[in-house]
């Protein structure tokens, strides 16, 4: 599983608007290039990153071959409540790297 770095407020008040702030490691491989052997290196890229909030959808973005290696996100939402904002990338293959964060609302 790659490693995820994230950052969220652990306290807001209800209706503050957040900035959250979110990296994984990832090679993100194109497939177009070549090794040291002339031997191209298989595409292997994250295809799409989701951040729910409280169980509802707050952010997604399709990622494609043109993004570097180790996406960072930052996108703002607004605090409602206090729960886990859970953030999930998938990859190519389906495999799906999952993390989250507790949000105290006041």
């Amino acid at each position: 599983m790659p490693a995820t770095r994230i950052v969220v407020p652990a306290k807001a008040n209800k209706g503050d608007v957040i900035e959250i702030k979110t990296l994984i490691n990832h090679v993100m491989e194109t497939g177009f290039r070549h090794d040291n052997f002339g031997k191209p290196i298989p595409r292997d890229i994250i295809t799409r990153f989701t951040c729910t909030y409280a169980g509802e959808e707050v952010f997604r973005m399709d990622l494609f071959t043109g993004v570097a290696a180790n996406p960072f996100v930052a996108f703002t939402t607004i605090a409602t409540e206090t729960g886990d904002l859970v953030f999930e990338w998938t990859d190519q293959h389906n495999a799906v790297t999952r993390a989250q964060a507790h949000i105290i609302v006041t």
